[in-house]
């Protein structure tokens, strides 16, 4: 029997993994057992900023997450499907582990208006939506490659709200045709899954040593594409779930050894319980997360800057968008808080508006990229009047003084179970559902019913 196929009793960890991990800065083998064979589950969430105050519908107390603002730990898992603030997009179930990404483009990314930023792997959009709040002034690429869950990254980028963000399905190969394009680039690796144990034990099954070489090949290949698109000076972020040396410390010499990049480190609280190591040919500094040491699941992070330019021209079409007439923005404008600061255009037949500092950057990237989602979708035009998209209701950009009707807790979950909803004395036609005064989505309120216009697709399903 191989050590890959044995496992410890208490908690079931590989042997394998257990005996890889004895020469890791941090690792203490008999407190990494315990806290996998406690089976403790760690809930956190990271708030909208653009969304209002942070709460849950179920008022659980929150304690804050120290590295991230927005962060916060709950002291139990409630249903999530039955807040109706987490379907409006006010809150993110994110691992608490992973909202350190805050903290290091705090420290290393510097002034975040006006930055390019791509998310390389990004579903199901936990850092992506995190990016789309630190750089609210910029442009956020939030890309995955498997084309259903890139249909998951653009269901939670509408749901967060944000204007600034464009979902693409591409290969990391394609990037290469953006030589210099990003100031950010945030590769969070597909990897062998070791740091997430204790949340899924059903991962243990799947780890192999195999897997382990496996994941460290491809992680190799992902950065070797992308590395041109990022430009001198600009920042790589890399992080894994993994506690693999192979996929953490060892990926880092191989970016210093074959890339024109400097490590860069980032200052840490000592009570954070997050374990500073350096690879071991180049000393570039990484950041291992011990669930037994932090509160939260395994996770590894580093940031390098680059030293080089890279070569190529990323040529800027003219602008080959179907944009609005002046009579068809009127229209929109009855919808939109303001339009002078967005760009308006149709994608077939829906309405899109992206802000109108990155319309350039959007056509740039049209000619490049695979978009799945861009901007926010307004709606279509039906003669003189918009039928909206439910994008519009959960984005920022919807008019304040629009028709509102505010629903109590069982009225908000019947909504979004798309059913029937008491509309009470709603005035006629379109009219925000809200909860606690938050957007949920459209009604049209008609004489003795309502039309509930929540997307099938995204309906609750469980009573």
């Amino acid at each position: 029997m191989t050590l890959q196929n044995t496992y410890h009793l208490s908690g079931k960890l590989p042997i394998a993994l257990l005996a890889s991990l004895e020469q890791c800065a941090g690792f203490n083998r008999n407190t990494f057992e315990a806290v996998h064979a406690a089976e403790e589950k760690v809930t956190s969430v990271r708030f909208n900023p653009a969304k209002g105050p942070q709460r849950l519908a179920s008022g659980l107390p929150l304690t804050p997450v120290p590295w991230c603002r927005y962060g916060a730990y709950l002291p139990e898992r409630p249903s999530f499907t039955f807040d109706p603030l987490f379907h409006a997009g006010t809150y993110y179930v994110q691992e608490a582990s992973s909202m350190f990404l805050w903290e290091v483009l705090h420290q290393v990314a510097g002034n975040p208006a006006q930055q390019k930023v791509l998310d390389l792997c990004a579903a199901p959009g936990g850092k992506s939506t995190l990016l789309a709040s630190y750089f609210a002034d910029g442009l956020v690429v939030a890309n995955e490659v498997i084309r259903n869950r890139s249909s998951i990254l653009a269901e939670n980028i509408t749901k967060w709200g944000a204007d600034n963000v464009v979902v693409t399905n591409n290969d990391p190969a394609h990037f290469q045709a953006l030589a210099g394009y990003f100031d950010v680039i945030v590769a969070d690796a597909p990897c062998s899954g070791s740091g997430l144990f204790r949340k899924d034990p059903e991962a243990i099954e799947e780890w192999s040593e195999d897997n382990v070489a496996l994941c460290s090949q491809r992680q190799q290949r992902i950065l070797a594409d992308i590395y041109p698109a990022l430009k001198e000076e600009g920042i790589l972020i890399y992080s894994t779930c993994s506690y693999s040396k192979q996929e953490d410390e060892e990926i880092l010499d191989w970016l210093m050894q074959n890339f024109a990049l400097e490590s860069c480190s980032i200052s840490l609280e000592e009570e954070w319980g997050i374990i500073p190591v350096l690879s071991e040919q180049y000393k570039a500094a990484g950041y291992r997360f011990y669930p037994d040491k932090v509160k939260g699941e395994g996770f590894f992070i580093a940031a390098f800057r680059k030293k080089e330019s890279s070569s190529g021209t990323v040529f800027v079409k003219k602008n080959t968008l179907n944009t609005l007439t002046k009579q068809e923005v009127q229209v929109v404008g009855d919808w939109l808080k303001d339009t002078a600061n967005l760009f308006l255009f149709k994608q077939k037949d829906t309405i899109i508006a992206v802000p109108e500092q990155w319309k350039a950057e959007v056509l740039t990237l049209q000619q490049s990229l695979h978009i799945k989602k861009a901007g926010v979708a307004v709606g279509m035009l039906k003669g003189k009047d918009l039928v909206p998209e439910h994008a519009l209701a959960l984005s920022l950009h919807v008019k304040d003084t629009l028709p509102k009707l505010n629903l109590e807790l069982e009225q908000a979950l019947q909504y979004l179970r798309k059913k029937e909803v008491d509309a009470g004395d709603a005035p006629k036609g379109w009219t925000l559902a809200q909860f606690e005064g938050v957007n949920l989505g459209w009604m049209k309120v008609l004489p003795g019913r309502i039309n509930n216009y929540y997307p099938v697709e995204w309906r609750i399903l469980k009573d």
